[in-house]
């Protein structure tokens, strides 16, 4: 998948990572990559930096553990972390109903 389409959707996908229970930061890359396939194998240079900037807007909370002699930096989402992966996901299903209503000609709201 190009990078092009994650934009603006990484944080969500990120936090819905996280959501099941702390993990460090190369755990959450894996669970992505993981959770889609294959399809979403981030570079670890896109995922610590977007890890780093969720930390500072206090959606997720970071602590120092050393396992096997090596540092890492284990995440958790906070309630403000939940908060704003509820309305990713409202966003998210908004934004694939109108896109599948244009790409397939489907009517938009959808109707069930």
């Amino acid at each position: 998948m190009r990078a092009e389409a994650l934009k603006g959707h990484l944080d969500g996908l990120l936090l819905a990572t996280l959501e099941h229970g702390p993990q460090h930061g190369y755990a959450v890359k894996e669970a992505l990559c993981d959770a889609t396939g294959g399809r979403l194998d981030l570079p670890t240079g896109t995922v610590y930096p977007a890890l780093h900037r969720l930390e500072r807007a206090g959606l997720i909370k970071g602590s120092w553990s050393v396992v096997g002699g090596r540092r890492r930096r284990t995440y958790e989402l906070t309630e403000q972390g939940r908060r704003s992966l509820a309305g990713a996901r409202d966003h998210w299903q908004e934004f694939a109903a109108v896109m599948s209503a244009a790409l397939g000609g489907g009517p938009w709201p959808a109707t069930n």
